[in-house]
């Protein structure tokens, strides 16, 4: 079964870090653009950030350039998204999906495989 699984979500302070992860089973994440996008209550699905096959990124959203950066470790499988100076309007529940052409893209509709999700929450 090919799946996506998230990991790494919970509650921090505004100015805190945290780093998420993706790990894929079932199929191995060498071919593929991993992204991470982000869904706030109430409001739609945003592309975060994006990394190709050889580590190249694409920053989507720009509240977190220079805070968010991506990375990814082929031989672990797993790419990582890591947060730092958290605010509170980066709480939402984070999901990583892959695009099998190695093509990253803003638009969550580009991607073939989805994590289910973690929460994240910002707040004193």
């Amino acid at each position: 079964q090919l799946q996506l699984v998230e990991s790494g979500g919970g509650l921090v302070q505004p100015g805190g870090s945290l780093r998420l992860s993706c790990a894929a089973s079932g199929f191995t994440l060498d071919f593929n653009a991993i992204g991470w996008f982000r869904q706030a209550p109430g409001k739609e699905r945003e592309g975060v950030l994006c990394i190709r096959l050889g580590g190249d990124s694409s920053n989507y959203a720009d509240s977190v350039r220079g805070r968010f950066t991506i990375s990814r470790d082929n031989a672990k499988n797993t790419v990582y998204l890591q947060m730092n100076s958290l605010k509170s309007e980066d709480t939402g529940v984070y999901y990583c999906a892959a695009n099998r052409r190695n093509r990253c893209s803003y638009d969550h509709n580009a991607y073939d495989y989805w994590g289910q999700g973690t929460q994240v929450t910002i707040s004193s």
